[in-house]
């Protein structure tokens, strides 16, 4: 995939690419990482590129259950608060019985999931807004379709921006040598494409 989306037609082609853009993001982020440096954290954050990866994929597939049972409220989870709190904290954090390439392919599953409603759904239909969270607001009834899949690219970028902290931070590589490394671009005199460090 090329750093920038391709021209788009219109809208809903518009919310894919740019989203499939920042799904692909994490592909570049991890590239090259083991399992090891994919759990690590070397920045400032509590969180690791696996970790992150765990969150967006949890993050997408939460707000498709909402996009999928709109107009009505996606079910409640009724099990005790103890297990809820429990999966929240273990999504922002890469076990060491879990693989980066298995995290990946989850989140590349879910990525395929979000697609698929993307390209189904009415973008107008009205997504009912939760009012037993704290920071949902309380004076909007419901958001769009629409408003979901442009959150989605809002959440992805924000946390794909983290990303490339952490990795810059693990072992100095940046986003567009990655991209450039992953695709297998030509190197320049201004780019050269990062390799892992066993085939430079």
């Amino acid at each position: 995939m090329p750093a920038m989306p391709p021209p788009v037609a219109d809208e809903r082609a518009g919310l894919r690419e740019y989203l499939a853009a920042q799904q692909y993001a994490f592909h570049a982020i991890a590239y090259g990482l083991t399992d090891e440096q994919a759990r690590a954290t070397p920045s400032v954050s509590a969180l690791s590129v696996g970790a992150l990866i765990k969150h967006v994929t949890n993050c997408q597939r939460g707000w498709m259950q909402r996009v999928a049972a709109a107009p009505e409220l996606c079910e409640r989870d009724k099990r005790p608060m103890d297990s809820q709190a429990a999966d929240y904290q273990n999504e922002f954090v890469m076990r060491t019985d879990e693989t980066l390439a298995d995290l990946l392919a989850t989140f590349d599953k879910q990525n395929a999931e979000t697609m698929r409603l993307l390209e189904s759904v009415d973008l107008g239909a009205a997504v009912p807004v939760p009012h037993d969270v704290p920071w949902f607001p309380n004076d909007v009834a419901a958001w769009s379709v629409r408003w979901v899949f442009f959150h989605m690219i809002e959440e992805l970028a924000r946390h794909a921006g983290h990303g490339d902290i952490i990795r810059e931070s693990i072992d100095g590589a940046t986003l567009y040598e990655l991209l450039a490394g992953l695709e297998d671009w030509p190197a320049t005199e201004w780019l050269t494409p990062w390799k892992p460090p066993t085939h430079r």
